[in-house]
């Protein structure tokens, strides 16, 4: 499985929805002739899923874009217990084996961490090893970024994940004036031996295509998509 790349974080509301709709958005204005897919393998109470068909004009369904659906929005294994159920993932990998055969390039948004467990016995980290799926990291920034990067790239490496690179997320509207105090690039980058890709800025309108793009192409992009697509 060649065309995949899972965004996954240090944690939950990291940013990983914002990267992956840049990421879109991106997709969309400048790559519009190929083909993108979009995959939230497991997914807990209303959110991703939803936000990417209210955005984006995919020939996707909600059902193929997150093939695992739960109502609570607890941890997957919690959620389903709560209905009665245990997490089945065999329909998500089968809906992204059908993506990467028909698509240019599949876009896998985790949920949390990489160590957020996706069933009783799975991490997302143990899915991105099961599926051979190259991994960003988001992280953001705010107090504790640096150790729950470092952390998070432990967990990459005892994984053999192959992990491209971190991008630091200012998730809230001082986050970049505080960038040098709460998550010094260099630093995360000389600690963890990862490449810095790059800062997302706080989105005003995190909903807008176009501030999106222009997110998404201050980023280090031929590290984190096919080099084919991506415009200098």
């Amino acid at each position: 499985m060649g065309n995949g790349l899972l965004i996954a974080a240090t944690d939950t509301d990291c940013g990983k929805t914002v990267l992956t709709c840049a990421l879109m958005a991106y997709w969309r204005q400048y790559c519009s002739a190929r083909r993108l897919g979009v995959l939230k393998p497991v997914q807990s109470g209303q959110g991703d899923r939803e936000l990417f068909q209210q955005l984006f004009d995919l020939e996707q369904s909600l059902d193929e874009l997150n093939p695992v659906f739960y109502q609570a929005p607890l941890a997957p294994p919690i959620a389903a217990a709560l209905e009665q159920k245990t997490v089945d993932l065999a329909p998500a990998w089968q809906r992204y084996a059908t993506l990467d055969g028909q698509c240019d390039w599949v876009l896998v948004e985790g949920l949390g961490g990489l160590g957020s467990p996706v069933t009783d016995e799975m991490t997302v980290a143990d899915l991105a090893a099961d599926w051979r799926l190259p991994v960003v990291l988001v992280v953001p920034v705010k107090l504790g970024a640096i150790a729950n990067a470092v952390a998070n790239v432990a967990l990459a490496r005892q994984h053999q994940l192959q992990l491209q690179g971190i991008i630091l997320n200012c998730h809230t509207s001082d986050a970049e004036q505080n960038l040098e105090q709460l998550a010094p690039p260099a630093m995360i980058s000389n600690l963890t031996r990862i490449p810095i890709l790059g800062v997302l800025p706080h989105l005003n309108d995190p909903t807008n295509l176009d501030q999106l793009s222009s997110a998404a192409r201050g980023l280090t992009l031929e590290a984190i998509m096919p080099a084919a697509f991506w415009v200098a």
